[in-house]
């Protein structure tokens, strides 16, 4: 029988619908995998075998009567941000110590209504604030890919590094992210895996632990783009819970794979080509665009002139909405608790030792910003310049663009320890914040391996709610680049 680990949700899903395999089968295979990878690879923070099981058997009874949901028994990892009801959920932060929510977030509750599988919680970089994880509290987590020649560990990109590593070790089938300024799209690209980050407003933030709530958006990460269209239609939903959820039909994303893309209008911005990017990526880039020509695309050159001020406007605005959401984390209610003299002795205290390095900084830097004096200089501008950027995109849709083709990142995976610099670390979502900050939709598909063996990803970027022709683009340039795996070297470590 084929490894059950190695098949995709679309391949898994129709198995288990003609009873080929079990949803328990299926679970089992999974957590073996976690027992014997998870040690080198730390993607998760917390495995559920009791939950698992459980659910797979629940699974396993509504198939039997033909009954079966849209996930009915497919195990995936779940981004330790989203609440799930009774397990931990800590955002990989020490001043989250011991909460179990009460509730479930929408997101996940929408998955467990289509009968999906939960394996255990992801790590993922403290309050999703990283773009290597390497800031976690429960420590960093290895990229399942090295290169060539060598035994050397590499990041998996962040804060989304757990989800992404993974599904690229096949410890799960596919898992939940959440990206504010890349964090789904630059680990999907370090790792080989395919990664959305829908338009904002797409999924409910309902119960997902808020970094910047007018950036944060959930999405999934899969091996291939049908897997990734399986799961966002399962994802997404409008939500009275959250109000800036969208109250549209929600497509079947799974239609749009194969459709043709002929005559579709493809925009590549001449702003993407920056100063130091290696050679490769530009090679991967017009790979990307020879791809799509030859599926009948048609190539246009634009120009979106505000992309250089989109990382300072964003490393203005996400560390100003931090500040303000990360408040209400004061050792008061729940989670840790460092005792004082007085109740602001106990606020200090908790603060201190709760949070590490980069939540610190990025908390200090949003304070700074909207303190009196200071709000109309940075922050009002930073949220002015975030028209400018969004404006430079609507005046591509309406000269007739369908998509952008861009890289994801402006490298491969580095290894831990390698960037020391925060402003070099932030550079890392160099061509995926922009997206962000005009809340549109982008995906990031494995385009090839570099000279060192490792992932490259070309990111496509779409119109608000028209995450259809990502998926048609992505599935084209999956289908010319092929799939890429890994090797399985922890199975001799």
């Amino acid at each position: 029988m084929t490894d059950l680990t190695s098949l995709t949700i679309a391949e898994a899903r129709d198995k288990l619908k003609a009873r080929e395999i079990t949803a328990t089968e299926l679970a089992d295979a999974f957590l073996g995998a976690i027992e014997t990878a998870n040690p080198h690879l730390n993607a998760y923070v917390a495995v559920t075998p009791d939950k698992a099981r459980e659910m797979a058997k629940a699974s396993d009874e509504r198939l039997a009567r033909g009954e079966g949901g849209a996930l009915e028994g497919i195990p995936l990892g779940i981004k330790d941000l989203f609440a799930t009801r009774g397990i931990h959920t800590q955002a990989c932060s020490h001043v989250l110590d011991g909460f179990k929510p009460p509730y479930e977030s929408t997101v996940t509750a929408n998955l467990w209504a289509d009968g999906a599988v939960m394996l255990g919680k992801l790590n993922m970089d403290e309050f999703a604030m990283g773009s290597s994880n390497e800031t976690s509290y429960y420590g960093q987590v290895v990229n399942p890919w090295r290169k060539e020649g060598s035994n050397k560990a590499l990041v998996p990109g962040g804060s989304s590094g757990g989800s992404a590593a993974a599904v690229a070790a096949k410890l799960c089938m596919g898992a939940t992210a959440t990206d504010t300024g890349g964090s789904i799209r630059q680990p999907a690209a370090f790792t080989g895996t395919v990664g959305i980050k829908p338009t904002y407003g797409r999924c409910s933030r309902w119960g997902t632990v808020a970094f910047a709530s007018s950036l944060d958006q959930a999405g999934p990460i899969a091996h291939t783009v049908r897997d990734c269209a399986i799961l966002l239609k399962s994802m997404a939903s409008v939500d009275p819970k959250d109000t800036t959820s969208v109250d549209l039909p929600v497509p079947d994303y799974e239609s749009a794979i194969g459709r043709s893309v002929k005559g579709l209008k493809i925009g590549i911005p001449a702003e993407y080509r920056v100063e130091g990017m290696p050679a490769e990526i530009e090679e991967r880039w017009q790979q990307g665009i020879a791809w799509l020509k030859d599926a009948g695309a048609e190539i246009v050159d634009i120009s979106l002139p505000h992309t250089k001020y989109a990382l300072p406007a964003y490393y203005i605005v996400a560390p100003a909405e931090a500040s303000s959401n990360l408040a209400r984390y004061d050792g008061v209610r729940y989670g840790l608790r460092v005792p004082g003299k007085d109740i602001i002795e106990m606020y200090e205290n908790t603060r201190a030792a709760g949070f590490g390095t980069e939540v610190k900084r990025r908390v200090m830097i949003g304070t700074y910003v909207l303190s009196a004096g200071y709000y109309d200089a940075y922050y009002l501008k930073a949220q002015k310049v975030r028209t400018l950027i969004k404006r430079d995109f609507d005046l591509a849709w309406a000269n007739g663009v369908d998509a952008i083709l861009t890289p994801t990142t402006p490298d491969a995976a580095f290894a831990p320890g390698e960037i020391t610099d925060p402003v070099t670390m932030y550079l890392n979502d160099i061509f995926t914040v922009t997206v962000n900050m005009a809340g549109l939709p982008g995906i990031s598909v494995p385009a090839g391996l570099n000279s060192s063996g490792l992932p490259l990803g070309l990111q496509l970027i779409g119109k608000p709610f028209e995450e259809e022709t990502l998926f048609q683009l992505g599935h084209v340039i999956e289908e010319a680049a092929g799939r890429y795996e890994p090797g399985n070297w922890w199975a001799a470590a």
